[in-house]
């Protein structure tokens, strides 16, 4: 047997039985071996993935490489949705292997949620060999039309000397202005292909018009911004994904401001974390199952300070009865972004930091604002915080899945933990109920919704953050989507902690079901689920399940104790709802104001 390096010690056991590098460096550099350079150049140190037929020689390449981590998922859209709980939880591009047909199809919905909520992936698709394209040759297809609708750019590598700059050119357009997936699609015959000259740059030199930027921040509309800010009686800031995209800094900053001015702050789904959740600025989540007091002071606010956020239908509800007396300031790396939906009064098309520096830096030469210029706005944020609109009362015979969730907040609040979650009423109670202080701690799918983002995003995390406690919130209809990566996890020894929510039924398709369908639960519910228990120990995990709230307390601090993956199987009230609820198509002062209120 051949004697292991002591780089490998940590890497998973299927792997330690190969040759180690430096047996296996090939004489020539073919195309696989130079993407995989270039990648390392570039700072890429994993990836996550899946071979088949059509990208078997990048496979070779990175078994005779060593350098890169690669981690197997069970399903190409797992792969896709690990990349992103990466990127979004270290800030770097997340990027994945995937064969041809099947595989790179399988990425889609991934993609899509990437596409989404504007994380930085390369997805890097085999492809049938060059001479083969157009033939439907076994697992050939349009991986560029399947992918165009969902990705930044795609394109198809068609000369082997075009790798290094193309590659380069991909990470950099994921990255920057609004983040984005790219796919890149190989042909098996080019990543076997020798690279024998250096890249044509009159050929790529059309690749750098998809390097999009903004423009900057204009001084004059920085300078309207804080005249705007200056007269205003009754301002909201309103944060977004953006901000976190933006990074620590940016978040910091935004934080800078709003202290300044003293005016109310509410964030998106997305958005959590980009400001302190314990800071008494803020007023909570904003938006369908936001506070009442965050949807309030946005419908009667006469300014609107949005940073990173693009007015999405769940957070607007009815447009023409949306923020009727505000004037819009809308700061937002990208362009099409502004005026999409809501016009705004003063657009900055710039970077978060770029453009909240530059307000900082007016609004100190202008000096302190008074700060009892808010005073009657606060008085009216105060009555309706008054209606504690998030409390729950506590039961003994049930856990309550409101209960269930801080029960988690109140055990990671000093841990700095990375919080996954799936989609549905769960994603819902955990935005509402586990406070973030810092970006890039809840990690879940905004635009997309995707069911089955959770464990993956939560593996991906821990890939990227091994020292963190991460958890995967889920329920028990999504966590179904991708549970074969409970393999993944036992594979890559990460210690994701998976507790699921589990109340026997789709809960947000049968919340709506019994709001607006007349308690119709047309295929919502299941009494086929599998015992969790029993599959997770199946799967080499620890896990356990618990019934009553005597319970609960214990095994979750088994649950987060353990060095091992773990997962809890909650038994929640089956029939819960979760508000406060806008129904699409109505305004928030009409639902937050009515006789039948929704919360």
């Amino acid at each position: 047997m051949l004697k292991l390096e002591q780089a490998d010690a940590d890497r998973p056991k299927a792997e330690l039985s190969r040759p180690p590098a430096y047996a296996l460096v090939h004489a020539d550099r073919n195309g696989a071996a130079v993407l995989i350079d270039t990648l390392i150049e570039n700072g890429v140190t994993t990836v996550f993935g899946y071979p088949g037929g059509a990208v078997l020689p990048l496979y070779d390449a990175l078994f005779a490489d060593g350098r890169l981590r690669h981690v197997l998922v069970r399903h190409e859209q797992a792969a896709v949705h690990a990349a992103e709980g990466y990127a979004r939880s270290t800030g770097r591009v997340g990027v994945v292997f995937v064969t041809s047909g099947p595989g790179v199809a399988n990425t889609i919905s991934g993609l899509l949620d990437a596409f989404s909520d504007s994380v930085p992936i390369v997805c890097i698709s085999g492809q049938v060999a060059t001479t083969a394209i157009g033939t439907d040759a076994f697992q050939e297809c349009d991986a560029l039309g399947i992918s165009r609708s969902v990705t930044k750019w795609s394109y198809q590598i068609r000369n082997v000397n075009d790798v290094v700059p193309t590659v380069a050119n991909a990470l950099k357009i994921a990255a920057n202005g609004r983040p984005g997936p790219v796919l890149l699609d190989f042909p098996k015959d080019l990543q076997a292909a020798a690279v024998s000259s250096e890249p044509d740059e009159k050929r790529h030199s059309g690749l750098r018009r998809h390097l999009s930027s903004s423009r900057g921040a204009n001084r004059g509309s920085i300078r309207e911004a804080l005249s705007l800010i200056q007269e205003s009686k009754r301002p909201v800031f309103y944060g977004g994904g953006g901000l976190v995209n933006s990074g620590q800094v940016a978040c910091e900053a935004f934080a800078t401001v709003v202290r300044a001015v003293g005016a109310p702050c509410t964030l998106t789904l997305m958005g959590l974390g980009a400001f302190p959740a314990s800071d008494r600025l803020f007023v909570g989540m904003l938006g369908m199952h936001g506070t009442v007091e965050a949807n309030l002071a946005m419908h009667h606010a006469d300014l609107v300070i949005c940073v990173g956020a693009r007015f999405d239908d769940r957070v607007t509800g009815k447009l023409d009865g949306f923020c009727p007396h505000a004037k819009i300031i809308h700061i937002d790396i990208d362009p099409t972004s502004i005026n999409k939906v809501v016009k705004a009064d003063v657009p900055i098309v710039a970077d978060c930091l770029e453009a909240l520096t530059m307000l900082n830096d007016v609004l100190t030469a202008r000096g302190a604002l008074p700060r009892t210029r808010l005073s009657a706005w606060w008085r009216q944020i105060s009555s309706w915080r008054d209606s504690e609109c998030l409390r729950v009362e506590s039961r003994r015979d049930h856990i309550l899945p409101q209960a269930l969730m801080q029960s988690i907040a109140s055990r990671i609040k000093q841990k700095d933990a990375i919080v996954t979650t799936d989609v549905g009423q769960h994603q819902m109670w955990a935005a509402q109920h586990i406070p973030v202080e810092r970006p890039g701690r809840f990690i879940t799918s905004g635009g997309a919704g995707t069911m089955g983002f959770g464990l993956p995003a939560a593996i991906g995390a821990k890939i990227g953050n091994p020292e963190r406690t991460v958890i995967c919130v889920s329920g028990d209809a999504s966590v179904l989507m991708n549970i074969q990566e409970l393999s993944t996890a036992i594979q890559h020894r990460c210690a994701v902690k998976l507790i699921i929510s589990n109340n026997r039924y789709m809960g947000m398709v049968r919340q709506w079901q019994e709001l607006s369908y007349g308690g119709r639960y047309s295929h919502s519910y299941t009494d086929a689920l599998p015992d969790f228990v029993a599959v997770g120990h199946a799967f080499g995990w620890k896990a356990e399940s618990v019934e009553t709230p005597a319970q609960l307390a214990k095994a979750l601090d088994r649950c987060l104790a353990s060095s091992d993956p773990y997962l809890l199987d909650v038994r929640v009230v089956e029939q819960a709802n979760c508000f406060p609820m806008i129904p699409a198509g109505k305004s928030h002062n009409e639902i937050m104001l009515s006789e039948d209120k929704w919360y």
